[in-house]
């Protein structure tokens, strides 16, 4: 289910954008990331239910649950059904083909840990639902004309490192709510992919919207789509909804995850389907 990931995949060539230098692009900039932070404190526990489509290939289900500050529960029906949680302090995995669970312990630094489970959930959390990580070197616009938005601001970055491949990617996000609209990234061969919201959930109590329906281009040729069957942006989560009880017939063990070892004996990310 790596093609939960939504890669990172296209503003209509009607769109009009605009931009001044200088003091005006540091002050529109300050501006996103207070709001940015306003919308995630907004976003303090949610759950979703929904498919994934890759291709011509059949629809796998998932389902995510949120709860601040970093409680988290994941589950994928396919191509091998499994569970994660993290419950602040321990990760637990549940594979239904092998019978297995495992539950992991921690000794790697902050730092690693929170890269680390990034990586095994993000594939599980939709384009929209989490504030897109800006770099220092991100540089922002208003646009307009957009058919989704009147206005909307540009957030576009280079990815760093040598495993970026000069990669660009630029978020489309509504003014001034900053509501996701696209995502979209340029190779420096040329190549252009574009995760696109088709359909949204909007919350008027909480004055935000998030996406109901995602689907990714490559170039012009659609790749997939995600479709959310159940969104809950003020779900009731108890701690023991992440933290889970072992199950009968499984077979248990423990694991520890250290620096030099964490992604080789950690869960891997859901791939395929």
């Amino acid at each position: 289910m790596r093609a939960l990931l939504l890669l990172p995949l296209v503003c209509l060539l009607a769109c009009r954008s605009s931009s001044s230098g200088g003091a005006n692009d540091a002050e529109l900039m300050a501006q996103v990331r207070e709001k940015l932070a306003a919308r995630d404190a907004k976003l303090q526990a949610y759950q979703l239910e929904g498919t994934q489509t890759e291709g011509d290939t059949a629809s796998a289900g998932f389902s995510f649950a949120y709860r601040a500050p970093q409680k988290m529960r994941g589950t994928v029906s396919a191509p091998q059904a499994r569970q994660v949680w993290w419950d602040g302090k321990h990760l637990y995995e549940q594979v239904e083909a092998t019978k297995q669970f495992t539950t992991f312990t921690s000794q790697v630094s902050a730092e690693k840990l929170s890269a680390f489970l990034t990586e095994i959930f993000t594939p599980f959390v939709p384009d929209g639902f989490r504030a897109p990580l800006l770099l220092r070197s991100t540089k922002a616009k208003r646009t307009t004309g957009l058919p989704q938005a009147r206005e909307a601001v540009e957030l576009t970055m280079a990815l760093e490192g040598e495993a970026a491949g000069g990669v660009e990617v630029t978020y489309v996000l509504r003014w001034p709510t900053l509501d996701f609209l696209a995502r979209r990234t340029r190779a420096p061969d040329g190549t252009r992919a574009e995760v696109r919201m088709e359909e949204e959930h909007c919350d008027a109590g909480l004055g935000l919207c998030v996406p109901k329906k995602l689907t990714r281009w490559l170039g012009d040729a659609k790749q997939g789509q995600m479709v959310l069957s159940k969104v809950d942006l003020k779900a009731t989560l108890p701690n023991d909804a992440f933290t889970p009880a072992t199950p009968e017939g499984y077979s248990v063990q423990t694991r520890t995850l250290v620096d030099s070892e964490a992604q080789e004996s950690g869960p891997k990310p859901p791939s395929g389907g």
